[in-house]
């Protein structure tokens, strides 16, 4: 009979904060952050980046949490206060802390450790024993009191989740060297040395007294979530100022004085920082099984709650897609396909390995000028992300294709062989884009 786990209570995770990393300009993502921050990117139709680790955290119990960005942070924050409201007795929240200018320092935030190191002032204002630190831009379900867990029974001052991955991924991850109890003795950010490389290759046996499996990963790569005692965490970011992030500096130094240890993740997890594997993931989402569920009771993914009406779909061949609420479509054909809320779909149009985002409110019929929000009549789009309020016309070609080289054009531009139309963007009528 398997063992049940014992979890941290509800009293030990109410002294645990949660600091969310928005990231700077998000400049893989462009142009879908040409007018939002990164963690504000739609996801799945009706969802933002930020719900992610937002509702990882109170589906763990943790409930004080902040949120730090500094570019185009007002659809972020619009969205939290719309999104995430406690109630008075729960002292619970979610707050935008974005780049200001201090007595101390008027610079943009340089890496992910000088972002929480300026708002050190707000931070220590918490009682918080510790501080989780988690990305902005990433889909995974984690309990983190698991996480707390390692950390609290290894007696820990930094604990780092980690999960395996391959040596060619690998080069893109902080990668970590560890002993059989999960201490971590090294620690290399983004190694491409090969000699450094097979250095940092980790024994099966601890993949397997750890229960992972390894499947051909024999690296274990950071994940960018960490959990820090609080008084820790500002010691690192007081003892150097010219440590600015933790996968650089605060992490490897952290060795060298602290009792730092691995947290290891089997599940699924993708990082979403760019045009590419943002595309990627969403199309997984529209699969029959897909890698990560939306739809589980038992890890409910928050987000803005709307009084929209339900779909209307009229004569049209769906197949694998997601469709949101509001949308209307009518005698349209669509496959591997994300309709946004209050997406429109107009007759003969054709939908193939596209994300439409819809649109951010309802045209009133008197307001609908040559061309209305959503996808005009027998227009054809293919690997393509039209974002919200875009409005293509009638007889329209989008297709997107892995041999076309970055582009930026009127309305839209291509990155990684997919074409991006702009928020609010007019496509006229008769237009080509992309591999036609």
């Amino acid at each position: 009979m398997q063992k049940s786990v014992v979890l941290p209570n509800r009293d030990i995770m109410r002294k645990i904060s949660a600091i969310v990393l928005g990231g700077g300009r998000g400049t893989r993502l462009y142009p879908l952050t040409k007018v939002r921050a990164k963690p504000a990117v739609p996801l799945c139709g009706r969802y933002r980046l930020v719900d992610i680790p937002l509702s990882n955290c109170i589906n763990s119990g943790v409930n004080r949490i902040s949120v730090l960005t500094q570019f185009n942070s007002h659809s972020l924050n619009r969205h939290i206060n719309n999104a995430y409201q406690f109630d008075e007795f729960s002292g619970g929240f979610v707050e935008v802390l974005a780049a200001e200018q201090t007595n101390e320092t008027g610079d943009w935030y340089q890496g992910t450790a000088d972002a929480v190191r300026k708002h050190l002032y707000h931070l220590n204002r918490q009682p918080a024993s510790h501080f989780l630190i988690l990305s902005g831009d990433q889909l995974y379900h984690m309990d983190y009191r698991h996480l707390i867990k390692t950390h609290l029974e290894k007696g820990a001052d930094v604990t780092v989740a980690a999960l395996p991955v391959t040596r060619e991924a690998a080069r893109g991850f902080g990668i970590m060297k560890v002993n059989q109890q999960g201490a971590i003795r090294r620690f290399v950010e983004k190694p491409t040395d090969p000699v450094v490389l097979d250095s940092l290759i980790t024994p099966g046996k601890v993949f397997d007294d750890f229960g992972l499996a390894a499947d051909g990963k024999e690296y274990l790569a950071s994940m960018g979530i960490y959990a820090f005692k609080a008084e820790v965490l500002e010691q690192l970011l007081t003892m150097n100022y010219e440590w600015v992030d933790f996968g650089k500096e605060i992490l490897p130094n952290a060795l060298k004085t602290f009792r730092v240890y691995a947290h290891m993740f089997s599940g699924f997890w993708e990082d979403i920082g760019t045009v590419r594997s943002y595309f990627n993931v969403s199309m997984d989402m529209t699969s029959p099984n897909p890698p990560f569920e939306f739809h589980d009771p038992k890890n409910t993914i928050y987000t803005h709650t709307r009084m929209l009406p339900g779909v209307r779909i009229s004569d049209a061949k769906i197949k694998d897609a997601i469709i949101c609420s509001g949308s209307r479509i009518h005698r349209a054909e669509i496959s591997n396909a994300i309709i946004g809320i209050r997406g429109i779909v107009q007759a003969g149009a054709v939908i193939k390995r596209s994300i439409v985002l819809g649109a951010d409110y309802f045209e009133e019929p008197d307001a609908i000028r040559n061309y209305p929000i959503g996808i005009g009549k027998n227009t054809r789009v293919t690997q393509a992300i039209i974002d919200h309020n875009a409005r293509i016309g009638k007889n329209v070609v989008i297709q997107g294709s892995n041999k076309l080289p970055n582009k930026d054009g009127e309305g839209y531009a291509i990155r990684d062989g997919i074409v991006v139309v702009f928020k609010d963007a007019v496509i006229p009528n008769n237009t080509h884009i992309g591999d036609v």
